[in-house]
């Protein structure tokens, strides 16, 4: 993943700075534990520091440079960063083409809690090429105007401890026997309550597994997150209604979505097009049936 991903992805939060100031940051609204922001600089950035939180991030566009652990460290677009707490470090540019990334920051409590006891894993590159661990993170870092769903949150710590574990060289713990039956409580449950938010609190406590290992066992059932069956099944309920020829605006809200543009958002990342361009396509094959 060596092309600049600062062209389409992220383009409309980066707009927000541009004329601004040649340097800046913006923060997302995160839950307690994690922040995300996304930066912009021309030469140097941060003087040597330390914080108590991990810090993992994608480069977007241009040279990242960063002293790490007694030696100088470059990522360039689509390489990853981790950082570790209380590891000194600095940053910036390392062209004059100036440096665009983005970063998430987790406090090490947040992280322990979905490893089921084990250690957390120390990553001593730095620096990773790794294009599923990439996107992992991407699907965190790219909307950052959004506010991240629970149920994303506990299935995006899932899959980033695995690969955060596979670098640091630690075997993937066994998963047990898939618990269908609690898997298969969850799915029914986000089914019959796919109109409003679910809270992995409530999945807990129907199924009797933790939020990270119903996110385990409902993917090796399902091939999918509780979070994406839920969106999945707000957005069947969407086609319906567009077919029944209700206005999208109304659409949103009646699905679940938060708002309209979170709709089409979703929409066209699970179907390839607009729901406006779906519902001219429906209407459409209805009246050439008339």
């Amino acid at each position: 993943m060596s092309h600049d991903l600062g062209s389409q992805a992220f383009e409309g939060l980066g707009r927000l700075c541009v004329d601004a100031a040649e340097n800046c940051i913006i923060s997302a609204s995160d839950p307690a534990g994690m922040e995300r922001i996304e930066a912009r600089f021309h030469g140097s950035a941060f003087d040597l520091h330390r914080h108590d939180t991990y810090a993992i991030g994608v480069t977007l566009h241009g040279v990242q440079t960063f002293r790490y652990r007694g030696a100088t460290r470059h990522s360039l677009p689509g390489q990853i960063i981790v950082l570790h707490p209380d590891e000194l470090h600095d940053g910036g540019a390392g062209t004059e083409d100036g440096l665009r990334y983005r970063m998430l920051y987790l406090e090490p409590s947040l992280m322990l809690d979905c490893l089921g006891g084990a250690s957390l894993p120390f990553v001593r590159e730095g620096v990773l090429t790794d294009d599923t661990f990439c996107a992992t993170l991407l699907s965190a870092l790219g909307p950052l105007e959004e506010e991240l769903d629970e149920l994303f949150v506990a299935d995006f710590l899932a899959r980033l401890m695995q690969s955060l574990a596979r670098h640091a060289g630690q075997p993937a713990k066994p998963m047990a026997r898939t618990a269908w039956r609690s898997a298969t409580l969850a799915r029914d449950y986000l089914t019959e309550n796919f109109g409003r938010p679910v809270r992995s609190d409530e999945l807990e406590a129907i199924t009797g597994l933790d939020r990270y290992a119903l996110s385990r066992h409902f993917r090796a059932a399902f091939c999918t997150s509780p979070h994406r069956f839920l969106v999945m099944r707000r957005l069947q309920s969407a086609r319906r209604m567009i077919a029944a020829g209700e206005p999208l605006a109304q659409i949103a809200i009646a699905a679940g979505f938060s708002d309209q543009s979170h709709f089409i958002r979703q929409f066209k990342k699970a179907f390839g097009m607009t729901p406006g361009r779906w519902s001219s396509l429906i209407q459409g094959a209805a009246a050439a049936a008339a």
